[in-house]
């Protein structure tokens, strides 16, 4: 989640300094930029709790090729559970874990930019596996496992079947934002300002 760290604004009394971040999370923006890691869900935690306590709603804003799906369902749930309005808006790309926290928005609140992509596929191995045949055979069940759970929150999402999502996430399937919004990944090509 993190931008440029400060910004100077002149002003009548001469320059003064502020803190983007603090600035846009003050106005219940929150980005959601690069790899999703549990740091980033900590911190998705830690806003969304202040932003709750405010009354505020969010504008989350993904640009993110996926992470980890542990720290994306933290995420998910949290998207899930605030007592608020959230708007959801791909600026760039939403992939993988991202692609499902931008379907995971209340219909209606999920936007795309006009030239932003969604990709969807089966959960990957991020590092190197090996060991003896009944550890493989373990992570292989988890993966699988892994790949129903989140293949099943975008059936929710999407109206879309459990088999058609299968088939859909069997290879890296990127989409324009006319073929993610007819998928229902979400809901409208919409720009921020």
């Amino acid at each position: 989640m993190k931008i440029a760290e400060n910004i100077y604004i002149e002003g009548a009394n001469g320059s003064r300094e502020y803190n983007v971040n603090a600035v846009h999370a003050a106005g219940g923006r929150i980005f959601l930029n690069g790899s999703i890691d549990m740091e980033q869900a900590l911190q998705f935690s830690s806003l969304t709790k202040y932003l709750s306590g405010e009354k505020k709603d969010i504008t989350l804003y993904i640009n993110s090729a996926g992470g980890d799906v542990e720290a994306g369902l933290v995420i998910y749930d949290l998207i899930q559970s605030y007592p608020y309005g959230i708007d959801i808006y791909c600026v760039g790309i939403a992939a993988s874990m991202a692609a499902l926290l931008l379907a995971s928005g209340k219909k209606g609140h999920r936007f795309i930019l006009p030239h932003s992509k969604v990709l969807i596929h089966e959960p990957l191995i991020a590092s190197g596996f090996g060991g003896s045949a009944t550890n493989i055979d373990k992570t292989a069940q988890r993966i699988l496992d892994v790949k129903a759970q989140l293949n099943e929150l975008l059936s929710k999402h999407t109206g879309k079947t459990v088999k058609e999502i299968n088939k859909a996430t069997s290879f890296d399937n990127l989409m324009t934002a006319e073929q993610a919004i007819a998928f229902g990944l979400c809901d409208e090509i919409r720009t921020i300002y």
